[in-house]
């Protein structure tokens, strides 16, 4: 797996000393990964939110169903996953 070194200043480096010393996290490496995946599903969900009030302003009322919000969802990890360039 690729490495990726980062710079913390003392505050942060300790917050996150504590989350691992805890057992939340087993090393830095998961806590970041965690906090990485959680702002991955953060702009997903905004950009489901954005493209649904776009639908709702253009056609009026609409009744969205979970098929509908499934599909939504599967468009943007498709999206993601071109533009990192990962297979789909």
């Amino acid at each position: 797996m690729p490495t990726m070194n980062i710079s913390l200043p003392e505050p942060l480096k300790k917050f996150i000393e504590e989350q691992i010393s805890s057992g939340t996290y087993s090393s830095a490496s998961e806590y970041v990964r965690e906090l990485v995946r959680a702002d991955q599903e953060r702009r997903e969900q905004e950009e489901m939110e954005h493209l649904l009030r776009n639908a709702l302003r253009s056609t009026g009322p609409v009744v969205i169903t979970p098929r509908m919000v499934d599909q939504v969802r599967q468009t943007l990890r498709s999206r993601d996953r071109r533009r990192r360039g990962a297979k789909p």
